[in-house]
């Protein structure tokens, strides 16, 4: 591969990597003065903003690598949903508490085995935005794995809901294992993850947790996908609409 093209490639997988905490960092700030107690309000719109400082970064080397004139806020701000690439489950409604903690957990522990393996990236920038988002995720983890025992060992309802949130996750998780060509193209060259490789570290991660919680993650005997090449569901334009709305009405503005 051509230096020329194996910057273009890392370029695209730098976008996805943005996508996905652009994305999510935007539905955990929909909890901003909206969080069932103080304490908690704060907790959610720091771990939101944790996403959006790595989408800006990743976003930001993305755009580097386009030379095209891009820069982070056109790439977050001025593309439409079939040009946005985040994972599925990023781009569902934040749903009750019990809904977003649930689909928190379930990617902090994916996160906390990705960015492990990204550190270890011969591409330099990469590796960089690893280190600092590995920190970030340790804490995520930490104290999302904490509300999964409490709201698992808490009340009936507090049980019921958090059940019910895995009932309706479990086949968006297939996604974040699933490899394409252009990932492992990039695995050859020591670039990208190899996602699918984490699937077993991961399952064992997380059937512990419930087991404690005393909740069951179905198998997943459904699953759909398509993010990574812009197929989304229909919550990615409502979401966008509100994310661009600004840049959209006025464009190019400056402040």
């Amino acid at each position: 591969m051509k230096e020329r093209d194996i910057d273009q490639t890392i370029s695209v997988y730098a976008l996805r990597l943005g996508d996905d905490a652009l994305i999510l960092g935007h539905r955990l700030s929909e909890w901003c003065s909206n969080g069932p107690f103080l304490e908690e309000d704060l907790a959610l719109t720091n771990v939101a903003l944790d996403y959006v400082g790595r989408a800006r970064n990743f976003l930001n080397y993305a755009a580097q690598l386009r030379g095209n004139g891009s820069t982070e806020d056109s790439l977050a701000y001025q593309r439409d949903c079939r040009d946005f690439t985040n994972f599925l489950m990023h781009e569902l409604p934040r749903g009750d508490f019990a809904f977003t903690l649930a689909r928190q957990y379930l990617l902090d522990e994916y996160e906390a085995l990705f960015l492990a393996e990204l550190l270890k990236s011969k591409d330099s920038d990469l590796a960089g935005i690893a280190a600092k988002s590995a920190k970030e995720t340790s804490y995520h983890l930490r104290r999302s794995r904490e509300w999964m025992l409490r709201l698992g060992g808490g009340t009936d309802e507090s049980h019921r809901r958090l059940q019910l949130a895995l009932d309706e996750l479990t086949g968006y998780t297939t996604e974040l294992f699933e490899m394409d060509d252009l990932e492992r193209d990039l695995c050859e060259i020591g670039v990208a993850v190899d996602r699918s490789a984490l699937f077993d570290r991961w399952f064992s991660a997380v059937s512990k947790t419930f087991a404690e919680a005393n909740v069951t993650l179905p198998p997943a005997s459904w699953a759909v996908k398509g993010g990574r090449i812009g197929f989304h569901t229909e919550h990615l334009g409502h979401l966008l609409a509100e994310l661009q709305y600004v840049q959209r009405a006025y464009p190019g503005c400056r402040w």
